[in-house]
């Protein structure tokens, strides 16, 4: 029996460094039956070569562009998804890595028809790529209300099942995947966690995500504005995510 196409979505912009370990990290998965999509957010150094010298040799890897630079990987993300033919969406950023066993260990778990998304726990690294077993545990199952409390389903190591909810794409907001996470689960499907580490997160200095104060401004932004929860309802839900966002970043 033919096993279904994954198809991994790789933003990228200047990421010359780590792009080539991203690559590799896919090559090494045990499981075989995936397509990687790059796309290149018109860089100025030199990712577009690497790439393209990965394309020449594995006919899975596939390069695109944006027409001009987005800013953002909402953007170069969704031209991935429009473009991806598997029936599986995963995400891996151009500075992290997957651990071998990832997709062989989360495809199973959408066997469950409740379940349509596969995530699990990860690993923090340095810049340099030094582990020191920072790992961030998440819950082995999420659903809508109980995600509003807080992201527990790390980017770098979600897919999701378009047979069961069609081609999602990411809104152009700032914490664009945890609103996509959240889109999903609101049409009452559950996100299941396979318990184990399966990708490595890099921890760069210059990431956005990196200034805290405009972190939990998105986070209200989500509450209110996107979600409507309400004002009651959305100080309930941040003071969980403030509490668990401080625990996180303790490890």
């Amino acid at each position: 029996m033919k096993t279904p196409l994954v198809s991994v979505i790789t933003p990228c912009y200047n990421a010359a460094l780590f792009i080539a370990e991203a690559i590799n990290s896919v090559i090494a998965q045990s499981y075989t039956n995936w397509e990687l999509l790059i796309v290149d957010d018109c860089s100025t150094d030199n990712s577009a070569l690497i790439i393209l010298e990965y394309c020449s040799v594995d006919y899975r890897i596939h390069y695109f562009k944006t027409e001009q630079p987005s800013g953002s990987p909402c953007i170069p993300r969704n031209i991935g998804i429009q473009n991806a033919k598997g029936r599986y969406i995963a995400f891996l950023d151009s500075d992290d890595v997957w651990l071998p066993c990832k997709l062989e260990e989360q495809l199973p778990l959408f066997n469950d028809r409740h379940t349509a998304i596969a995530f699990s726990d990860y690993e923090k690294i340095s810049e340099a790529g030094a582990r020191n077993k920072r790992r961030i545990k998440a819950p082995a199952i999420t659903d809508y209300k109980k995600l509003l409390r807080g992201n527990v389903i790390g980017c770098v190591t979600a897919v999701y099942d378009i047979s069961k909810v069609g081609k999602i794409y990411f809104e152009n907001i700032n914490h664009e995947d945890y609103v996509m996470w959240l889109s999903i689960l609101k049409k009452g499907y559950i996100a299941q966690n396979t318990n184990t580490v399966t990708a490595l997160y890099r921890i760069r200095k210059k990431s956005v995500s990196s200034n805290k104060l405009k972190v939990l401004f998105w986070q209200w932004n989500i509450y209110v504005r996107v979600e409507k929860t309400g004002y009651l309802k959305a100080i309930y839900y941040f003071c969980h995510y403030a509490y668990k966002a401080f625990l996180k970043s303790r490890k």
